[in-house]
């Protein structure tokens, strides 16, 4: 089934707009000295700079870059084409252009080439470039012992595991003497002791009626022994 084609309001604009401003680029510029196919290259100049500085501005704004220097060539491509439109409608006499309006004409392929390679050749900004992939580390190679044909390596016996090291012997307690008078003194409550109840008298006891440390009781109730 064939597909209708639809007209589209915006696109006949267009196209209107588009003819009507390359008409006028082109009567200015043959005005200006510049006949044959050189007049109508003059439209064309100017709309593909216009159209590469859009292009170039979106793709920047796209990206999150100044687009400062888009936006200058815009400007001069769009004062080119309305300059054409105001001055081809009857404010200026095209049967004597000025001179400073021959000189603009003139120059314009020079500062058209400029823009055009400025805007192709900018360089693109390094958000868009791919990172650079990071270099892969190889293995360091594993050095095997060479072994002689048919002889098979000696395994390595295992090392024993080291025996825990023995626990550090306590040390001996500090021996107490006595002093010979405390002793005898000590007899003498041992012996009424024995006397009173009989039996020996023990180290505790024997240290509450001396009223020493527990140390000194026992070094006295072992001289007692």
């Amino acid at each position: 089934m064939t597909r209708l084609v639809r007209p589209d309001a915006v696109l006949v604009q267009a196209v209107i707009a588009g003819a009507l401003s390359f008409a006028h680029l082109h009567d200015l510029a043959e005005a200006a000295g510049q006949d044959g196919w050189k007049a109508w290259a003059y439209p064309v100049s100017v709309d593909l700079l216009l159209v590469a500085a859009w292009h170039r501005l979106r793709s920047l704004r796209d990206a999150g870059d100044s687009a400062r220097s888009a936006w200058s060539w815009f400007a001069v491509a769009l004062a080119a084409s309305l300059g054409a439109n105001v001055a081809t409608a009857g404010l200026l006499d095209l049967g004597d252009v000025p001179d400073w309006l021959r000189i603009l004409v003139a120059g314009w392929p020079a500062l058209a080439f400029l823009g055009g390679t400025l805007l192709v050749h900018r360089p693109t900004p390094p958000s868009l470039t791919d990172p650079e992939p990071e270099p892969v580390q190889e293995p360091l190679p594993v050095v095997e012992r060479a072994t002689e044909p048919g002889v098979q390596a000696d395994a390595v016996p295992a090392l024993p595991a080291p025996a825990p090291a023995p626990a550090p012997a306590p040390a001996p307690a500090p021996r107490v003497s006595a002093p010979p008078a405390l002793v005898a003194h000590a007899q003498k409550i041992a012996a009424d002791h024995r006397t009173r109840t009989g039996s020996d008298i023990d180290t505790e006891t024997l240290r509450a009626r001396l009223g020493v440390p527990p140390q000194m009781a026992e070094a006295i109730a072992a001289q007692l022994a």
